[in-house]
């Protein structure tokens, strides 16, 4: 392809006039072979302009996004275009040259073509990526290291997260590339150069790569890390250049040197964390732990203090660094052999390092009068807690109070300095107050201190509110909203502790202070229950201050507050309910609109949707209230939906499921058809998540389900699509529920639809099925078939056309294989409705032939069935008896480490062990074939065994007929009914079914027997006393069974 002509057409792409011919240009030749390799020669040619340059390595880079690996081909659809092998031949021979001599622009791009290559092809089909990775890397010429790092450190980050047996290709690699990147790390050690630091850094980012999730101790010995150790120590401890301290502090951050040794830092926190903490570690790492934290915790602990000691003298030091230094002093404070190097500096670092960072700075000051809003963004920013040097500090005050002797003490002392002192700065008072609070509940289960507690919030919090300072103000809500749990000794104290914290929020003039004594008030109502008398007077203004303030911050926090209100004060808020919604839909749209894509836009968005779903919840039995509230739902229901906002589907059709769960309107019924709108366009992932307000359609008003004959096609359609799609097997359970609940739920009236229901649950069962859940659950839509009309379900039976083997009939496959798999039947209902099944079964009039040939396993299968029901029975009485424990007010003073104890963490021991146990074990299912239609499980987690007795199985709550309370189906009384009718009527065959039982058998079919009459007679009694009747003495019921007040039952 002639590379003028394709420079020309990019050079048009950024020109407005002719952008549009040109893009069309593109997507007409780039299909053609030759074009990809013609493209990144046009990108490598240092004549051509940088923007088009920029162009072509874009359009680039999304061609190997998108079309590198070879597609499946969809039957009925075009063939797929995928980049012919010779072009990725081509690209693959010449990419890693590319990358080593383009400019930064041009680089950056064709890094991400080097990663998704290496995703589909290494090892497979580009094994040299390796050899010239190492060809540039030994090469004494230092323009090509750049360029090769950058294509290592993308072969890396492709099974950065992989599990360590998935990672055999990479190590075979490293075995061969890490002593050469080692090497050049030494060789640029001493060069302290801009473009060598930046090296060193990239250097540094791939062995945090490679070691972050793993430590493959086959490929980095002792002797290898130690030598990598020395590299790290020697980042983390060397001094920056002095002109870096000529640049602004802002600035500085972002300065290689910094950088180099904030990865430096990431890594020695890391290593101690995962790998050299002992007590915190895999099994695998336990000797290595051992071994780590004698031989590096004097080096590295000395190069930390001196870090410290620079940011006590007021020497530059960058926030992640900081970050990262605590955090590992944090990690040393567990352990007797790091705590002994720890110890004669810990009360300095607290009191000339910790209480600095966590006092109001000259920048907080500075962002507060600014932009409050930023200023709020920043202090409730979740994604800053992994970056901040002040959660850092908070962590490492509060351990070393909670698990080192004195510690506490000496602490209290010095805060308490501060406070008294009459010419402490403000700035130091809001460090002191919030140290305070930072080990609030440490104090509060310290004896000597919690008593003092109520003192302590009299004479140093409150007077804070009225302070002249936006920020102590603050710093006050703060303090109440982490000593909420104090157990106050007089009810004075809280009344004040309510009233200044609701002033602040309705009067004060500083939005972060508003902010901040709305989350107090929410956490003094949560722990406080003599808190709520105080607030309810003002609840009313509360609320709609409440809604002002997120609608102008945004803030999520304020969303769960406002859903606490909303539970707490159900009644009062009746009148504003709907103005309530109303303002909290609006503030939703105000989100959408200015939504850029941001994480924190997307969580308040969430948080809002969320608190509209509580409002619903709480106004459930209020049907005036509900319907009232219902446009406005449904304008942001609709909203979401109509333009397609993905990510809230879930939210919304919460949303949906809310608004049809006592009763369906008109325009809810339009909602129905507007879902199956969307999950025909984007929202077959979704099938799960609309499943509750699906299940709800078809149970709270089944006369207008049934009324048009498109809902129940709607509902099969989508059932359809899941279980001949891709979905995954949950969401086919789901499907495979769905079609049982309406059979159930709708019996007698829905005959026309029973064959295709059938069909569609066997014709799945004719591909492979890994989980015994989806196999059961499609065999239970046709048990419930059977139960349906028995007639019905086996006429459907010999039409179908199913490809299983020419001896036996389908219905015969479908009976064995269900007798098979009684076992796999689990839950109440799910037992239930085999039980219920298999005596339609044993008494229809015409019996298929496999009935009689399975005849002898029919009733051991039922008593099978029966002793599941009986323990399950037994667990959700037990369930419903349950209290809460309660809560452990033990004093924290025993759980002090003496100085040469470790804290080990046995139950997060046990909890690595046991994730790395399920990382290990593969779940190997069997496939599934009608030719082979009964097959012996190979795998041990199907057996009734490994449940506990209560396995309400995830499918149970979508409830149908069978499962009310007031259900006069009992499948004990069924059970025995048939089989009295049966020895009376049909003797020959009574004795065919009884035959084989043993005497184990015989016994516990006498039990079955005897617990059905119990079980008539308690529901007779229920049903006398609940029509104002006499109640009688019931007989005596077996001690090991306990029917907890509900005979039936789900």
């Amino acid at each position: 392809m002639d590379t003028r002509k394709l420079t020309d057409v990019l050079r048009a792409t950024i020109d407005p006039t002719q952008r549009q011919q040109a893009e069309e240009q593109l997507s007409q030749i780039h299909k053609i072979i030759g074009f990809a390799p013609s493209l990144l020669q046009v990108v490598m040619l240092s004549d051509v302009d940088m923007p088009v340059r920029q162009a072509g390595v874009i359009y680039l880079k999304n061609l190997v996004s998108q079309h590198w690996a070879d597609r499946e081909v969809e039957p009925g659809q075009p063939l797929p275009f995928s980049i012919h092998e010779q072009d990725r031949a081509m690209i693959r021979d010449a990419i890693v040259d590319a990358v080593v001599h383009a400019p930064d622009l041009i680089r950056v791009q064709l890094a991400v073509c080097v990663s998704n290559i290496v995703k589909h092809d290494f090892p497979g089909r580009w094994t040299q990526i390796v050899d010239k990775i190492s060809i540039y890397l030994q090469n004494p010429d230092a323009p090509g290291w750049t360029g090769a790092l950058m294509c290592l450190y993308q072969l890396v980050k492709n099974f950065e997260y992989k599990k360590p047996e998935e990672r055999g290709p990479l190590n075979e690699a490293m075995n061969l590339l890490f002593p050469m990147m080692y090497q050049l790390c030494v060789r640029l050690l001493p060069d302290q150069s801009e473009q060598s630091v930046l090296l060193q850094k990239q250097i540094l980012k791939i062995y945090f790569a490679l070691t972050q999730y793993s430590l493959p101790l086959d490929l980095i010995s002792r002797e290898v890390f130690s030598q990598w150790m020395e590299i790290v120590r020697a980042v983390a401890d060397r001094p920056v250049p002095e002109q870096t301290n000529a640049v602004d502090e802002e600035d500085r951050v972002d300065l290689p040197w910094w950088k180099c040794k904030k990865w430096a830092l990431h890594i020695l926190h890391r290593m101690f964390e995962r790998y050299g903490s002992p007590g915190n570690v895999t099994k695998e790492y336990k000797e290595f732990a051992e071994w780590y934290l004698k031989t590096f915790s004097a080096g590295i602990l000395e190069v930390l203090l001196k870090i410290l000691d620079q940011y006590r003298r007021k020497i530059y030091v960058s926030p992640r660094v900081i970050q990262q230094t605590v955090n590992y002093i944090n990690q040393g404070v567990s352990h007797a052999f790091s705590w002994k190097f720890l110890k004669p500096h810990m009360f300095a670092i607290v009191q000339d390092v910790l209480f600095p960072i966590l006092s109001y700075s000259q920048a907080d000051e500075e962002l507060w009068n600014t932009d409050p809003y930023e200023y709020i963004r920043v202090k409730f920013d979740i994604f800053e807690d992994f970056v901040s040097p002040v959660t850092a500090a908070q962590t490492l005050l509060h351990s070393s109070c909670k698990k080192r002797k004195d510690m506490l003490q000496k602490t209290m002392h010095f805060i308490m300095q501060v406070l008294t002192s009459p010419n402490a700065d403000p700035r130091q008072k809001d460090g002191a107050l919030h140290m305070v609070g930072t080990l609030a509940d440490v104090l509060l289960k310290t004896k000597v201190y919690k008593e003092q507690m109520d003192d302590m919030l009299c004479q140093y919090v409150f007077p804070e509110f009225t302070s002249p300072r936006g920020h102590m103000r603050a710093r006050a809500c703060w303090v109440l909203h982490y000593f909420s749990e104090i157990k106050f000794k007089e009810e004075a104290v809280l009344a004040e502790a309510v009233r200044l914290t609701t002033n602040a929020l309705l009067t004060d003039q500083d939005l972060p202070v508003k902010v901040e004594a709305a989350i107090a008030l929410q956490m003094l109502l949560n722990a406080q229950e003599k808190a709520q008398k105080y607030v309810e007077p003002q609840i009313r203004q509360i609320t709609l201050e409440l809604l002002t303030i997120i609608r102008e911050t945004e803030n999520d926090d304020l969303t769960s507050v406002m859903q606490k209100i909303v539970c707490t004060y159900t009644e009062q808020l009746m009148p504003i309910a709907v103005e309530m919604c109303q303002h909290l839909a609006a503030t939703f749209s105000q989100v959408l609109e200015t939504d850029e894509g941001s994480d924190e836009k997307a969580i308040t968005a969430m948080g809002l949707l969320n608190t509209i779903e509580t409002l619903l919840t709480v106004m459930e039995d209020q049907p005036e209230i509900m319907a009232q509230l219902q446009p406005t739902v449904l304008q942001v229901v609709g909203h979401i939906f109509s333009q397609s906002v993905m990510e809230f589907y879930e939210e919304a059709l919460s949303l949906v499921y809310d608004l049809t769960s006592k009763n369906i309107s008109p325009d809810m019924w339009k909602v129905l058809e507007l879902m199956y709108q969307v999950f025909q366009k984007d929202g077959f992932d979704y099938f799960t998540d609309m499943m509750p307000a699906l299940h709800n359609y078809v149970t709270v008003d089944t006369p207008v389900f049934l009324l048009y004959e498109n809902y129940v096609l709607a509902m099969f359609n989508m059932c359809k699509a899941v279980l001949t799609g891709d979905a995954g097997e949950d969401p086919e359970c789901h499907a495979a529920k769905l079609l049982e609940v309406i059979i159930l739920q709708c019996k007698g009236r829905i005959d026309q639809c029973i064959p295709s229901f059938v069909e569609l649950v066997l014709q799945r069962l004719t591909r492979e099925v890994k989980t015994s859940e989806l196999r059961t659950m499609c065999l239970q839509v046709v048990i419930a078939a059977l139960y349906y009309n028995p007639q019905l379900l086996f006429g459907t039976l010999e039409k179908l056309q199913l490809a299983v083997s020419p001896t036996e009939s389908i219905t015969s496959h479908f009976i064995k294989q269900w007798i098979h798999d009684t076992d796999c039947f689990l839950g109440l209902h799910d037992r239930k409705l085999c039980v219920l099944g298999l005596c339609t079964l044993v008494n229809s009039v015409v019996r298929p032939v496999a009935v009689n040939e399975c005849a002898a396993q029919i009733i051991p299968s039922l008593i099978l069935l029966f002793d599941g029901l009986k323990r399950a029975y037994i667990a959700k009485a037990q369930e419903g008896e349950e209290e809460e424990e309660e809560e452990d007010e033990s004093d924290i003073d025993q759980e002090v480490l003496a100085s040469d104890e470790d804290e080990i963490d046995e139950t997060n021991q046990e909890y690595l062990e046991k994730l790395q146990r399920n990382k290990t074990k593969g779940s190997a299912g069997s496939p599934f074939n009608v030719t082979s239609y009964i097959q012996d499980e190979d795998t041990d987690d199907d057996s009734d065994d490994d449940y506990e007795a209560n396995e309400e199985t995830a499918l149970e709550s979508y409830t149908t007929p069978l499962d009310e309370e007031n259900c006069n189906v009992d499948e004990y009384v069924v059970f025995k009914e048939v089989l009295q009718n049966i020895q009376a009527n049909d003797p020959t065959w009574y004795q065919v079914l009884t035959a084989n039982l043993t005497t184990e058998q015989q016994k516990a079919l006498q039990e079955v027997m005897v617990l059905a009459d119990q079980r008539k007679a308690a529901a007779e009694s229920k049903r006398i006393e609940q029509s104002g009747g006499y109640v009688f003495n019931q007989q005596t019921v077996p001690t090991s069974f306990n029917f907890g007040g509900t005979p039936l039952g789900r």
